[in-house]
Order: C-alpha cells, then structure tokens, then sequence
C-alpha cells in the first residue's frame, strides 16, 4: 500500500508539474517576467499556491524551469548518434540543436530573458544554463568519448562545443531573436550544421 500511495503521489505531482510549467510559459509569454505573479500561475495552472511553491519557491527558479521545458526534448540519447566519424555525429547533434532553437517559444522565452533580466538580479543569476539540455550534455559526452577514442583529438571540448554551438546559433538562432519578420529555410537550417560539422571535423578529427 505504502508503496502504491508513494507511486501515486508521485503521478500527481508530476501532472501538477507539467500544469504549473504549461501556465507559467503563457503567462510569461502574455504579460512578461515582472507582471506575473506566482499565484496568477497557480490559478491559471489549476493547483494550490502551497503546491506552487513547494516545487518553485521563487519565480526566477519557475522562470528557469519554464525554459528548460521548452527546450528539454527530444532527448538527443534517444537518436542515434554515429561513432568513428567525428562529422556525421555533428551533423546528428547540430541538427538536434537546430530543431531545439528555431522551436517559436524558445525564441520568445529567450526575448523575455534579454527584456527583463537587467531590471531583476534573480532571473539573471538563475538564467538557465545551455548546458543543462539534453542535447548540449549528448555534444559534451560525444566529444569527450570521441577524444577517448582517439577519432578526434580535442583538448577542451567544452571550447569546442561553444565553438560548434556557437556557428549554428548565429546562423540559425540570433537572427530571428533580433528580427522578428527574419525567416529560414529547413533547407538552409542543414546548410547551416553541415558547415559547422565540417569545420570542427576539419579542425578536431583525426586521420
């Protein structure tokens, strides 16, 4: 019995999670950081502002988590990564991290970030961090057992994965921050990866 109430708990609290994280990203979205309250969210979530709480005690950690849903799937472990060729397991990530930035909320999540973290400490301090998603931990390990391997000679790869990350996304991610009518093509997307693919492999891969 202990162990059923504990599963079911532990369902609700899941269900009140995905409640939460789908009001809060609206709310934000509508009215912005400093205009929605949490207990708007609680209400619009359907929940108590004591269930609210006791998984976000802040709106800055909301805020955070709200972002890192937006971006948290598909998990890339899930794809099928090649091993021995430094430039086509680029091309499966950087095409993973393609379809994650050019998704419309995390664009407009991002805009809510760069608007308003000045005017609140709080939200700058727990900005989430890139390197929590899936995909960007996927790049992390890949580059690292890559290195191991002796498939590619990498002595920071966490230098190497901004510098991957960091071609796709001005290709593919800060235009259209900036620019709300900028537009690009799939077909342009994986121009984009291809070419960043190639340049780390060209830079990285051994022979």
């Amino acid at each position: 019995m202990t162990r059923g109430r504990s599963s079911y708990h532990r369902a609700v609290a899941a269900t009140n999670r995905e409640a939460i994280l789908g009001a809060a990203a609206q709310l934000f979205l509508e009215f912005g950081y400093d205009r929605t309250p949490l207990a708007r969210v609680a209400e619009r979530a359907g929940v108590s502002k004591a269930t609210l709480f006791k998984q976000f005690p802040t709106k800055a950690e909301l805020f955070e988590a709200t972002v890192l849903a937006a971006g948290g799937s598909p998990a890339p472990e899930r794809v099928e990564i090649p091993t021995g060729d430094l430039y086509a397991g680029l091309v499966v990530l950087g095409r993973a991290y393609s379809e994650l930035l050019t998704r419309p909320r995390m664009v407009a999540l991002m805009r809510t970030v760069i608007a308003e973290s000045h005017h609140f400490p709080e939200l700058r301090e727990r900005t989430f961090d890139f390197g929590t998603l899936p995909v960007l931990q996927a790049l992390g390990r890949y580059l690292r057992e890559a290195h191991s391997a002796g498939s590619a000679d990498i002595d920071d790869p966490d230098l190497a994965s901004a510098q991957f990350l960091g071609m796709i996304a001005s290709a593919i991610f800060w235009p259209r921050l900036t620019h709300g009518t900028w537009s690009i093509t799939k077909e342009e997307q994986s121009r984009a990866v291809d070419e960043a693919a190639r340049t780390i492999a060209a830079r990285f891969a051994t022979p």
